[in-house]
């Protein structure tokens, strides 16, 4: 049975939908309460909601990671409503994808700004309260923060350095009472497909990825928020997710190989116009 969370708070960014918004029901349906940031209000507000007719607190901000100061704000109204702060999962993010010579430098910016830099934000933001209840920092990767296939260099470039930022964190943070967990989810249901290159969502794009490898949501943030609560140093999520990080790490020609065989014919695909 999932260890109960009452009297504490999570606070997640990117909290408005897919794997951030099913992590705040998890955390509630343990027993913690949540505090939900994103910019999308009207759907904060419908999971906060939601979230309260089960008994919890929810706290809505509006906010944007790539905005310095949104996440102060945040965390310092979490603080004044709800006491204290014991788990952050800096989830906020979307994907760049494409063939390197049809980007251009305004795209990998696009990309550090929300996937690396809000990160950043949300750990500058949230250090003292963490401190003070001894609590954990959740960096959402990825599993293409272990490897990098064609066409995926802004989103992989991303992950591979909020990956890096995690480790030296956890390095830091420990004698202070705070520990990471790098979390590391491969294909799970979610919208992050059905936004563009700009942060655009499109609901009417197709999801690529076949519906037999994607996990679903609730099950990927029930994992998620076991290895955040249990204080875990990461957690690949997802079988083929872990597959490719075994086969990156210890066999790395034969993963070399299957990324020209599949890697390549799947990004022309995707990247054919």
């Amino acid at each position: 049975m999932a260890k109960r969370l009452d009297g504490k708070v999570a606070f997640i960014t990117g909290a408005s939908s897919g794997i951030g918004a099913a992590m705040a029901r998890d955390f509630a349906r343990r027993g913690a309460d949540v505090v939900l940031t994103a910019r999308r209000w009207e759907r904060l507000e419908a999971l906060a909601l939601e979230i309260r007719a089960q008994g919890r607190r929810a706290v809505v901000v509006q906010c944007d990671v790539t905005v310095d100061g949104d996440l102060e704000a945040a965390a310092a109204e979490a603080v004044d409503k709800l006491g204290r702060i014991d788990w952050v999962v800096a989830n906020a993010g979307f994907g760049v994808a494409g063939w390197f010579h049809r980007r251009d430098l305004a795209d990998y910016r696009r990309q550090f700004e929300t996937n690396v830099f809000g990160v950043l934000r949300a750990a500058f933001a949230t250090f003292d309260a963490l401190q003070a209840s001894h609590g954990c920092f959740a960096v959402m990767g990825s599993v293409m923060g272990h490897v990098a296939t064609p066409g995926s260099s802004p989103y992989a470039m991303s992950k591979h350095a909020v990956r890096a930022l995690a480790t030296a964190l956890r390095h830091e943070w420990r004698p202070r009472g705070v520990s990471v967990t790098l979390l590391s989810p491969g294909f799970i249901d979610s919208e992050i497909r059905q936004v563009d290159n700009e942060g655009r969502r499109n609901p009417e794009a197709r999801d690529t990825i076949p519906r037999w490898i994607r996990m679903r949501t609730d099950t990927a943030a029930r994992k998620m928020v076991s290895a955040v609560v249990r204080r875990k140093r990461e957690a690949v999520v997802t079988f083929h997710g872990k597959v490719a990080v075994f086969l990156s790490r210890y066999a790395p020609g034969l993963f070399d190989s299957l990324v020209r065989v599949f890697g390549v014919r799947s990004s022309r695909t995707k990247n054919s116009t």
